[in-house]
């Protein structure tokens, strides 16, 4: 390299793009699956389970706005991981993507393995199909998209943008018919709202767990924090990409369950597991662990696909995001009261991160303290598992025998180096206020 330059991820994404892979990132499954638990969980209350959508999309927008505060008040890649480590030290951040680390892998696999399942299943209409061609086609999906994310932008862009009008597309016809028949006025199609309030009311731990599926549905809205090193003018594009996409989720989403109540009875509703599939992983490495993962999880496919489609992936889902979030919102108050002269280019008002504190520990403590589970208990050993290797390797520094031999190899194969802002550069406010001078 010539003298003077530095090595770091180039800043070639702006709005559109953006705006792109918030969408691609924030519908997926979700709103195929979230339906029907929204409306268990709520007691087949018509009108409140609509309310609860809307609460999940202003419970969405408040956490996004925060997350949108560190990703513009550390500009880089990996944003929130830096953001952990300045807060809570090395263990929780480790721990955070300890967690990430699995369950985007997780739910990758799934959701190929229930794409190639009903691929598949219109062909043998009168049994259930194969596992061999499930796990062909599940496996051969993952190839496809790790094949093109590796490549480089320009695929990566050309799948994103296919994968949005897609969406698009689907959801658009969902709710063009539902609209249709419901502007008809027929009887059976417009009985369903005309008492929409009168089922009785949920518990609230039900009530909790059907935030818990409509939340599922939204999942994704901070990714931006993420790859906030590579977007352009990170303080003006993160708000407005964030502002864009999350009312017009909300309106898509209103609209295709109401759509859905009009076509379909709420039983019916609960009974149907149509699914759509969503990845974003863009990062060669990252993809090494996806695809291999997607191999192994094929030969437990029947596993995955019901653990998948229960509820109780959304909840347990639903309580590690609750715990990380709570933690990003104490992390927020915590670092304005101790550095109130660090660089902030956008600051969310300080009611967002109170409010979005308050209201996820009651997801977290309200379900713990009204009905017990040992959901809980799963959550918490899968979240401080990662403690097993942290300690050893991290913090008392174990190494293997031919370990950093075999990160060397793996660095040269997939031409990674490490940028030249270092994590403690990161944390300083003056490097922090250079980088957004440039941008």
């Amino acid at each position: 390299m010539d003298t003077g330059k530095t090595i770091q991820l180039k800043r070639v994404f702006g709005y559109g793009w953006g705006t792109s892979f918030l969408i691609v990132n924030v519908i997926g499954t979700g709103i195929f699956v979230a339906p029907g638990g929204v409306l268990k969980y709520s007691c087949m209350n018509v009108g409140l389970s609509l309310c609860i959508w809307a609460v999940c999309a202003l419970l969405t927008t408040m956490d996004a706005l925060c997350s949108a505060e560190i990703g513009i008040s550390f500009p880089c890649s990996g944003a929130h991981y830096y953001f952990l480590k300045r807060c809570f030290g090395s263990s929780v951040s480790f721990l955070s993507l300890w967690t990430t680390l699995f369950v985007a892998a997780g739910l990758a696999a799934s959701q190929a393995l229930l794409l190639a399942e009903h691929t598949i299943q219109p062909f043998y209409p009168s049994c259930s199909a194969p596992q061999l061609p499930k796990q062909c086609l599940a496996l051969a999906l993952l190839w496809l998209v790790g094949i093109l994310n590796s490549r480089g932008v320009k695929e990566v862009t050309w799948l994103q943008t296919a994968g949005t009008a897609l969406k698009a597309l689907i959801l658009g016809l969902i709710s063009l018919s539902g609209l249709v028949l419901l502007l008809r006025g027929r009887k059976e199609n417009v009985q369903r709202f005309q008492k929409a309030f009168d089922a009785e009311l949920p518990e609230a731990s039900q009530f909790i767990q059907a935030v818990f599926q409509g939340l599922f549905a939204y999942s994704g809205a901070g990714c931006l924090t993420f790859i906030a090193g590579e977007l352009k003018k990170p303080r003006k594009t993160i708000p407005k990409c964030i502002l864009t996409v999350i009312p017009l989720v909300t309106v898509v989403y209103l609209l295709v369950n109401i759509s859905y109540l009009t076509v379909l009875t709420p039983r019916e509703i609960l009974s149907s597991d149509a699914v759509a599939i969503t990845w974003t992983n863009r990062v060669l490495p990252s993809l090494t662990w996806v695809v291999p993962f997607g191999i192994s999880a094929s030969l437990f496919s029947n596993l995955l696909i019901n653990i998948f489609q229960s509820s109780r992936v959304t909840y347990i889902a639903g309580q590690e995001v609750s715990i990380w979030s709570v933690l990003s919102m104490i992390g927020i108050l915590k670092l304005r009261f101790q550095e109130p002269n660090l660089p902030r280019p956008y600051k969310v008002s300080l009611p967002f991160p109170l409010v979005t504190m308050a209201i996820s520990l009651c997801l977290v403590l309200v379900p713990l303290v009204t009905s017990p589970h040992m959901h809980y208990i799963y959550v918490c050993l899968f979240i401080l598992s990662g403690l097993l290797f942290y300690v050893p390797f991290v913090y008392f520094k174990l190494k293997l025998v031919g370990f950093e031999k075999m990160t060397c190899y793996l660095q040269l194969l997939f031409n990674i180096c490490i940028p030249d802002v270092s994590d403690e550069q990161v944390s300083e406010a003056q490097t922090v206020s250079k980088k957004l001078a440039k941008f």
